[in-house]
């Protein structure tokens, strides 16, 4: 299918930091296949399939991580970039690689080394994903990070819109490979960004109906969720209620994707080239007004009901204590880092603030909660409801 106007095009990229010497290149590929394939064979892309989604170092296999979440939001993506006719490389490469910047724990992971380093300009998963990409992952010879697209860069900084006030991190990265901040991102970044949406808002119900977290007649108090899953009892009375709630999570999935880009088509049917949609001044790829009015109902429901749920509360409480003090022990000693790590302290405090929680960022769940045992002489107690 040949690409739309609007598109991004790998043959008219702004390139890449660092200049490469192609001789004996690896195999046809685009740029942004490229980008793609740099991501799946990281470490850090590797180190989600150990990290929370939803739930902290879960004991059942079937719940899901970052890795299998980034592996769902980059079906979606590929989905709706194929029916606008949208380069999906570059696409699924944005959706693979959109929460390697996320400490272990998740959010509550993030918040405690925000807190940590509070006087250090403070912590960000999005501007960290772009620190791991672009510095701390480095496995070429010829040059620092992945060296991975313009594009790709840019719709990792901004896929939720322009940056009016980046961060530390983020800035510093600008100020070596500017990413045009102010300006809108690709197509494929905002596809990334409503993938992303459609992929969470679905499986953590999902998840937290099969943990127990949430009660079926409660999703099906949202009249958006419970008439759908009328028809499908309609269709399927047979079937058993952990099949036809699996049933509805697809349909609610397939009718988002339809609404977005129903909706999207027509707000780019005036968009003839891709600086078009980096000046259009609003995002483009979006749910129509009613969609977004049930996806916000939906997320205030999930707050409400799940990730605010007492339990997973007191979770992300005993979670927080582990990072900050697996923060306060390196900081305290700097010889609990390993050899390498260790050796490439910076000399000034903040310097060193963010070189550890750069370390502590990359952990797993599982790797933290070990450092924590081999710091402490003890192991965490409740860090798995499920």
């Amino acid at each position: 299918m040949p690409l739309a106007p609007y598109a991004a095009d790998p043959d008219r990229s702004p390139g890449r930091e660092f200049a490469e010497n192609r001789q004996g290149s690896r195999g046809p590929r685009s740029e942004f296949q490229r980008d793609r394939d740099r991501t799946i064979h990281s470490i850090a892309f590797r180190r989600l399939r150990s990290k929370t989604q939803v739930f902290v170092a879960p004991d059942g296999d079937h719940y899901r991580t970052r890795l299998t979440h980034s592996l769902e939001v980059a079906q979606i993506g590929r989905v709706i970039a194929r029916e606008l006719g949208l380069d999906e490389d570059l696409t699924e490469a944005l959706c693979l690689a959109h929460d390697i910047g996320h400490p272990p724990f998740g959010h509550a992971g993030e918040n405690a080394l925000s807190n940590m380093m509070s006087d250090s300009g403070g912590f960000d998963h999005n501007a960290h994903t772009l620190r791991t990409l672009m510095r701390l992952e480095s496995p070429y010879c010829d040059h620092p990070g992945l060296n991975l697209t313009w594009d790709m860069l840019e719709g990792l900084a901004k896929h939720n819109g322009p940056i009016a006030e980046p961060n530390w991190a983020l800035r510093q990265l600008d100020d070596d490979f500017p990413l045009a901040l102010d300006y809108h991102a690709s197509l494929e970044a905002q596809v990334a960004a409503i993938a992303d949406d459609i992929a969470y808002d679905n499986h953590d119900i999902d998840d937290g109906l099969r943990a127990g977290f949430l009660n079926i007649d409660d999703v099906l108090s949202l009249e958006f969720m419970a008439q759908p899953f009328r028809e499908i009892e309609r269709r399927f009375p047979n079937a058993d209620r952990a099949t036809q709630l699996r049933e509805l999570i697809r349909t609610q999935i397939g009718r988002m994707v339809l609404d977005v880009l129903e909706t999207a088509r027509a707000n780019v049917v005036d968009v003839g080239s891709v600086a078009e949609v980096r000046a259009a001044g609003r995002t483009l790829i979006t749910f129509s007004d009613e969609m977004a009015r049930d996806e916000r109902r939906l997320k205030s429901f999930m707050y409400d009901k799940l990730y605010y749920h007492p339990e997973q509360v007191a979770t992300a409480d005993r979670a927080s204590k582990v990072i900050r003090r697996l923060f306060e022990a390196y900081a305290d000693d700097e010889s609990l880092l390993p050899p390498s790590w260790h050796a490439a302290l910076p000399s000034d405090r903040v310097g060193r603030d963010r070189h550890i929680a750069d370390f502590i960022a990359g952990m797993t769940d599982r790797f933290a909660i070990d450092r924590y045992q081999e710091i402490t002489g003890r192991r965490p107690d409740g860090l798995s409801n499920v």
